[in-house]
């Protein structure tokens, strides 16, 4: 390993701290305070061994984890924009797509390589790891709902169907959990 090599993947690792500064609009559970973006990141990267076997297919779960740790990271640039703000949604990829291109060009090529691979992996939801870590995502925000008894879904009045809207990928991603799902949105939204 040379030195600028390891410099280059120290500068990023420091760079990754600054996901801690990003907040999302959801609450922890119990809603002390708001999530932040490296929380997330966390969050689903130790839910996937622990729901590995709701994947539909055969799927490399250490690739999913990986996926899922760095899948976010572009939100150091681009920011945390609500899944529920059309608005906000208009350029969300031009911002994120700009975000990666600095972010994991700061890498040695090879890491760079691999990492943006999986965020574009990740962001094109065509391969089986790729359906099961956005049913992973979505899976996340739902749990974080339900553990708030409806939290952002219903500070912000998102109906019944603008929530499976959003969940949708996991109908594909992981569907033995689709009931689950539907289960939750009804309980929440009878509250």
């Amino acid at each position: 390993m040379t030195t600028s090599r390891l410099a280059r993947q120290v500068d990023f690792i420091t760079e990754l701290d600054k996901l801690k500064l990003i907040l999302r609009r959801i609450s922890v559970v119990g809603g002390s305070r708001l999530e932040n973006s490296a929380e997330h990141s966390w969050h689903l990267g130790v839910m996937v061994p622990i729901l590995a076997e709701y994947a539909p297919d055969e799927v490399d779960v250490g690739r999913v984890m990986k996926m899922l740790l760095i899948h976010d990271v572009v939100e150091i640039d681009a920011g945390d924009t609500f899944c529920f703000d059309p608005e906000a949604n208009l350029d969300k990829e031009e911002r994120e797509v700009r975000a990666a291109d600095r972010l994991f060009r700061m890498l040695p090529d090879d890491q760079a390589q691999e990492l943006r691979g999986l965020w574009d992996e990740f962001e094109s939801g065509r391969t089986p790891e790729a359906r099961f870590a956005n049913a992973m995502d979505r899976l996340q925000g739902l749990l974080m709902n339900y553990g708030n008894n409806g939290g952002t879904w219903l500070e912000y009045g998102i109906t019944r169907e603008q929530i499976l809207t959003r969940m949708d990928p996991i109908r594909e991603g992981a569907p033995a959990i689709w009931p689950f799902v539907l289960n939750v949105v009804d309980e929440v939204l009878a509250l």
